[in-house]
C-alpha cells in the first residue's frame, strides 16, 4: 500500500503524526487479513507499534503487510512502514507494527469455525 504524506497528516515539526502511521498500519493490516482469511475482519489487538524513523511531509510511505501466526478465528499480522523522498530515491523503515485481526459473523462474534469460513 503507497500513499503520499500531506501537510494536514504533519505536527509543527514536519513530520507524519503517530496516529496517522497508525492509521496506514492499521489499513494494511486489515487488507492482509482479508485476503487471507477470505472473511470478515475487525482489528482485536495493537499489539506492538515500534517507530524508528521520521516520515516527512512529501515522502511517499509503503506499507508492507505480511502474516505471521493464524489462530482459531485470529490472524497475527506484522506490518513494516517505510517512507521515500521521491526526489532522492533515499528510503527509511520508518516503523513496524504488529495487528491481532480477528474474524466475525455479522452480529460481530467471532467465527467459531476458523479463519476462512466465509460470512454472508
Amino acid at each position: 500500500m503507497a500513499d503520499i504524506v500531506f501537510p494536514s497528516q504533519t505536527n509543527h515539526y514536519g513530520t507524519l503524526y503517530g496516529g496517522d502511521a497508525l492509521k496506514m498500519l492499521g489499513r494494511a493490516a486489515f487488507i492482509a487479513a482479508t485476503r487471507h482469511a477470505r472473511a470478515v475482519m475487525v482489528m482485536a489487538a495493537s499489539d506492538r507499534i515500534d517507530f524508528r524513523a521520521p516520515i516527512r511531509e512529501g515522502e511517499m510511505t509503503e506499507c508492507i503487510a505480511r502474516v505471521r501466526m493464524t489462530g482459531r478465528s485470529s490472524v497475527s499480522i506484522l506490518v513494516d512502514l517505510h517512507a521515500e523522498n521521491l526526489l532522492t530515491g533515499r528510503r527509511e523503515h520508518a516503523a513496524t507494527a504488529t495487528f491481532t485481526m480477528v474474524a466475525v459473523d455479522p452480529a460481530g462474534r467471532p467465527l467459531p469455525h476458523g479463519v476462512g469460513t466465509p460470512t454472508r
